[in-house]
């Protein structure tokens, strides 16, 4: 289960230690966070970053026990940036530590959306083949020939039957 905005809201503000054991949070700055959180992740999905954050259809109607629809791996580089968004806002300087960490934790969501969004492909016919191709130092086929795309089929004996045979 995603975590709700409520905590993401709250984690951002324990990150600036204005929450947590000290510090109860008043409803204006939770509603201040999520706004900040709902603006800053409609900015990341106009850059194409999509991360399943559910946004409400108007700002009056944004719930904070709303679940986010964030994945698990994507919930450090959301509340570290929104406490930096957040600090920006109450002038105060946020540390490097949590600069440095909500930058990492940026570059791995986006290293890990460019991961996932990659598909594989086959080499055209004509490419060349290169010199790992060698077969004991004689080159044979300077190109590669073009990819068998026909299904994989399964043999009379239950194995896999490459050939078509």
């Amino acid at each position: 289960m995603a975590w709700t905005k409520r905590q993401l809201v709250a984690e951002a503000y324990a990150e600036l230690a204005l929450a947590g054991f000290d510090f109860d949070l008043t409803a204006d700055e939770l509603e201040a966070g999520l706004r900040r959180m709902d603006s800053m992740l409609g900015t990341w999905t106009a850059q194409g970053i999509a991360i399943g954050y559910t946004a409400a259809a108007s700002q009056d109607a944004s719930d904070l026990d709303q679940d986010s629809g964030i994945p698990q791996y994507a919930n450090e580089a959301v509340y570290t940036a929104l406490a930096v968004r957040i600090a920006a806002g109450k002038g105060k300087r946020p540390a490097d530590t949590l600069r440095t960490t909500a930058k990492a934790a940026y570059d791995a969501l986006l290293s890990t959306l460019a991961r996932d969004a990659m598909q594989e492909q086959q080499f055209r016919d004509g490419t060349p083949a290169g010199a790992g191709s060698r077969l004991r130092g004689i080159s044979t086929r300077p190109f590669l020939t073009a990819p068998d795309t026909e299904t994989l089929q399964i043999g009379a004996d239950g194995g896999l039957n490459f050939n078509g045979a």
